[in-house]
């Protein structure tokens, strides 16, 4: 979230508390979130009174207050980022969201897999939500945060009623869009872009390449290159990585790629 979002976001929050709520009840709110009560107000507005409260506030207890106060509809709306899914709670990574139908989310979290080393975090559906958390929600989630937006592209994708809803999101929010051809064509709005073919490469080859599409793009480099200083892993490190990724690959797929 931008900065300008953030301030346009806490500002929603003082003039709600501010029609709902007293001061002490004010007070009373912000110390279920350990904010504690402004010092120094001058003004008889609550308004005010609640903008300096939240100032230097972190952002996802921002966000927790907005969706507590049911502003959430409103920030998606304005498109105001909300909270990210469980799974991309606290990272640094850049946030791949990838799309696929059930019957092959195997590959969709073998490829997961293989972008980890290079400071890319996926998003899975089927691996991703906790049975206990509301599974659209989480999903809607993912789709407002991600950085980037990749289809897998198997036989099926384009018939799937959840599949062309997430792309349809990521063509309307503008996202860098990579499509994996695997067995179907792209259909649609991304039809028209190049499709990267899977051809007889392994996963890991297939996640170097997209580190690279992801590298090369204006929409993504920035974001990829800080996800990449904030999480440095030393060569020998990476190494031992690719070769667990796949020693589990061999047990978990029976030696799919």
């Amino acid at each position: 979230m931008r900065p300008s979002d953030k301030i346009a976001l806490i500002d929603k929050i003082g003039r709600e508390l501010q029609s709902r709520f007293g001061y002490v009840e004010i007070d009373l709110y912000l110390a279920e979130f350990n904010i504690r009560k402004p010092t120094g107000v001058t003004t008889n507005s609550k308004w005010i009174y609640v903008k300096t409260a939240l100032q230097g506030v972190p952002l996802d207890t921002i966000i927790e207050i907005a969706e507590d106060l049911g502003l959430e509809q409103q920030l998606r709306a304005e498109h105001i980022i909300s909270s990210p899914p469980q799974n991309w709670n606290g990272t640094t990574k850049f946030r791949l969201f990838i799309s696929h139908i059930a019957t092959h989310k195997d590959k969709a979290t073998r490829l997961k897999d293989c972008l980890f080393p290079y400071a890319i975090s996926g998003f899975v559906a089927h691996e991703d939500i906790h049975p206990t958390l509301e599974w659209q929600r989480e999903i809607e989630r993912a789709l407002y945060t991600m950085d980037a937006f990749l289809a897998i592209h198997t036989p099926g994708f384009k018939d799937s009623f959840w599949t062309q809803q997430e792309v349809g999101f990521a063509v309307g929010r503008g996202v860098k869009i990579i499509s994996l051809k695997m067995g179907e064509d792209p259909t649609g709005f991304i039809s028209k872009h190049q499709a990267l073919a899977r051809r007889s490469r392994t996963a890991e080859q297939i996640a170097q390449e997209v580190d690279t599409i992801l590298e090369a793009d204006e929409l993504t480099s920035a974001k990829l290159s800080r996800a990449k200083n904030d999480n440095i892993i030393v060569k020998h490190e990476f190494d031992d990585y690719f070769s667990a990724v796949a020693r589990a690959a061999k047990t978990r797929y029976g030696g799919r790629s």
